[in-house]
């Protein structure tokens, strides 16, 4: 049976990964820090790491950059970021495959089992992101995007897609107070005065399908 080990820095998601792949895989631990991650990767090194993207102290590209070397072990990105910038980085960093939470379970584990036997693995429309940064068609730098954090980019796109603040905050897992800020700081940074002008400027960029 295929070892897996999973890095998130939410409980909640890394309780609720493991419901989803169930018996599919041997769990043979979890992290929520890029240094918790490491020291498990290096101990077990498990056939298969599921590794966020985003974590306070560094995210997947650390935890890479600290045990990406570990004989035998893939590592397949879960993030809730479906951004280009998000899944170039991970993937240049030595990960085998970048797929989104709202992967089904019985997807998932597929997707585990796939890279382990080798194979490179995107969610729908992320490999296109992959193929044109690798054939040098990189996304062009964006300075009023580069204004932006991680985190506020993540919120701008669940926004810009018509997410209500109670579910962008029950899907990134912070809470609604949080959402409102990053919303009037996006808001702020980018000089825009709605939900609908921010709508209208991430879909201008290709933020949002």
């Amino acid at each position: 049976m295929l070892r897996v080990a999973i890095v998130d820095d939410h409980d909640l998601v890394r309780s609720g990964v493991r419901a989803e792949l169930g018996d599919a895989v041997e769990v043979v631990g979890d992290a929520g820090t890029v240094a918790a991650a490491i020291e498990l990767i290096r101990a077990t090194a498990p056939d298969v790491v599921l590794l966020d993207v985003h974590m306070p102290d560094g995210g997947g590209v650390a935890v890479l950059r600290g045990a990406g070397d570990t004989p035998g072990t893939r590592f397949l990105a879960l993030s809730v970021s479906d951004a280009a910038e998000d899944v170039i980085a991970v993937v240049r960093a030595g990960a085998r495959g970048y797929v989104t939470k709202s992967i089904a379970g019985d997807e998932l584990a597929d997707a585990v089992r796939r890279v382990a036997d080798g194979d490179a693995v995107f969610s729908p429309r992320l490999a296109g992101y992959v193929l044109d940064a690798f054939a040098g068609r990189e996304p062009v730098a964006d300075p009023e995007l580069d204004l932006l954090t991680d985190r506020e980019r993540e919120v701008l796109r669940h926004i810009a897609r018509g997410y209500m603040y109670k579910e962008v905050a029950h899907r990134l897992g912070i809470s609604v107070k949080t959402v409102e800020a990053h919303v009037s700081a996006v808001l702020r940074k980018l000089q825009l005065s709605s939900r609908h002008e921010l709508a209208r400027w991430a879909s201008a960029r290709h933020l949002i399908d």
